[in-house]
């Protein structure tokens, strides 16, 4: 490992300062680097790798699901939550990535998927076998069909991957999923279930894992209470989806599937087991909820951190980005939180693909690597990393990844296909790493990797830029170092420059100028820390970012 670097460990979202600016590096475990050559990734690769983590600066790395998995969705159905999918590794070797990484001063954050298990749960077989009315029928949402012969599902709800929400068993009942047949909700009503997260929690902290990243977090409770409401009634409460307040009939916080108050229950009981530790361990949401929502994950009571997800959705432009910031920071000052920032994840199509010009919502027809895309996404990374707050990345996009644009044929992604599904095919960004420079495994494995590798990744691996200095990995490297070094606590200053600039000082003295338009600018006085594209006569290209430092910035 390389480099001695002082800890800094991930906010709980209510502590000093300096403990609120982590970079939190994300790792989709099958596609970052395979250690047994058979074309997936696994946590001995990780262990082959840790150098590149520890050079590029992060603080902590967040492990997407790597528990036994028929891999339905990606690993998110869960089998067992208190192993390690054999394909990918052991717990002895999970243990062993959280001490090196460790000893790197990098800690580890891990998913925690509480929606819903796979249907090769144990309880899950076991309800089954059960029958009506058992005791564990009453783990997941079971419940009898409409029509004469309850041939009919109990609602008309939709899965957000397609299909319908129900699936109806041997004996005649149904089961809800609100994600795909493979992945039943848990009922969180049953003291079992949250009495048996609790272990899992515990059982991963006991082994050093610092904190949890909860997907869905805002789908787990759930009011079934009959009859259940028509669909049209349930998706206008969904403020995210439907571009609205969200409400409906049912009242703020009150819909049947999403989002409701009583999910606060869940989580103060989880707050209760990680201040038991010393540090206190730490989570934070997927919460795809109207923004003022989102202080009630925030709070000291509950998980202590939300992801800030807007800049997913964001197009390129300096009044919509700043729009966004401003609403974001506005929330988190009036709530006590960090703001958590990310661009790119395993859900969405990578941002220098998704904010290249002429591909809106992500489309990827004819998206080259490089060029504007990839000059966007440079720009808004340093955009991101000068804000106050935790930062997120994922892997592949200190490379400069573009999402790949993969044939049907060779989807894993469950949606992959789906009309109906509310998000496309993720597969794109979720292709295995590029390590090295010559086909046809690029150093990702001895073996053709589990999604396929395009011809043209060698150019984009990390043996071939880690020596250049104008790399995406060398930009990458200095903006951590610098973030870190300038230690970014406190508040934003805004600066007016002009319409297509978004500009902003920090009190360190450190100054951050995003060119949003076509025309060079002239840049504040002051010493250029970093660019994310060459200055052309001292001024600052359209698509780039700059980092300052000097006079005119407050101190």
């Amino acid at each position: 490992m390389s480099g001695d670097r002082s800890r800094r460990t991930v906010s709980t979202g209510h502590e000093d300062a300096d403990r609120r600016e982590a970079v939190v590096y994300q790792v989709y475990p099958r596609s970052f680097a395979d250690g047994n050559g058979d074309g997936i990734g696994d946590l001995r690769g990780v262990l082959h790798r840790l150098d590149h983590l520890a050079e590029l600066g992060v603080d902590a790395v967040w492990f997407s699901p790597f528990y036994p998995s028929a891999l339905s969705d990606g690993g998110y159905d869960v089998d067992d939550y208190r192993d390690v999918d054999p394909v990918l590794g052991t717990l002895d070797e999970f243990d062993e990535v959280v001490r090196c990484l460790g000893d790197a001063g990098i800690e580890v954050v891990i998913d925690i998927v509480a929606n819903h298990s796979s249907d090769r749960h144990p309880w899950f077989t076991e309800a089954l076998a059960a029958g009506r009315g058992s005791r564990a029928r009453e783990r997941y949402v079971f419940r009898d069909g409409r029509g004469e012969h309850g041939e009919l599902p109990p609602s008309d709800w939709p899965a957000f991957f397609g299909g319908p929400a129900w699936t109806r068993v041997a004996d005649g009942q149904w089961y809800l999923h609100l994600f795909t047949p493979h992945q039943p909700d848990w009922n969180w009503s049953d003291p079992e279930v949250r009495a048996d997260f609790l272990h899992t929690l515990r059982f991963w902290a006991d082994r050093g894992v610092a904190g949890f990243r909860v997907d869905a977090a805002m789908c787990l409770t759930k009011d079934l209470t009959e009859p259940l409401p028509p669909w049209d009634e349930v998706y206008a409460g969904f403020p995210v989806l439907v571009g609205g307040e969200g409400g409906g009939r049912f009242g703020e916080g009150r819909n049947p599937l999403y989002d409701r108050d009583d999910v606060q229950d869940v989580y103060a009981e989880w707050r209760e087991v990680f201040d038991r530790y010393d540090p206190p361990r730490f989570a934070v949401a997927e919460a795809w909820v109207d923004p003022h929502r989102r202080a009630r994950y925030t709070s000291p009571d509950s998980l202590g951190q939300v992801f800030s997800l807007d800049l997913l959705m964001t197009p390129w432009g300096a009044q919509e980005f700043g729009e966004v910031i401003r609403r974001t920071l506005d929330q988190v000052e009036a709530d006590g939180s960090a703001a958590t920032w990310v661009l790119s994840n395993h859900d969405v199509p990578r941002h220098a693909t998704r904010l290249a010009p002429g591909t809106p919502g992500g489309a990827l027809d004819g998206v080259p690597p490089g060029g504007p895309g990839l000059d966007r996404a440079r720009a808004a990374t340093l955009l991101m990393l000068a804000l106050p707050g935790n930062a997120y990345l994922y892997q592949g996009e200190e490379l400069g990844l573009p999402e790949v644009a993969l044939p049907r044929e060779v989807g894993q992604d469950p949606v992959a296909g789906n009309d109906d599904s509310v998000v496309p095919s993720r597969d794109g960004c979720r292709v295995p790493l590029p390590w090295e420079e010559h086909p046809p495994f690029f150093g990702f494995s001895d073996h053709a990797a589990h999604l396929p590798q395009p011809a043209w990744f060698g150019e984009l691996s990390a043996a071939a830029q880690a020596n250049d200095p104008s790399s995406t990995l060398s930009l990458y490297r200095q903006a951590l170092r610098i973030r870190r070094e300038l230690r970014t606590a406190g508040p934003v200053t805004w600066l007016e420059l002009g319409p297509e600039l978004l500009a902003f000082a920090r009190p360190s003295g450190w100054t951050s100028v995003t060119n949003f338009g076509d025309t060079p600018v002239e840049l504040p006085a002051g010493e250029v820390l970093l660019s994310s594209q060459p200055l052309r006569d001292g001024l600052l290209p359209g698509d780039g970012t700059a980092w300052l430092r000097g006079p005119s910035v407050p101190r």
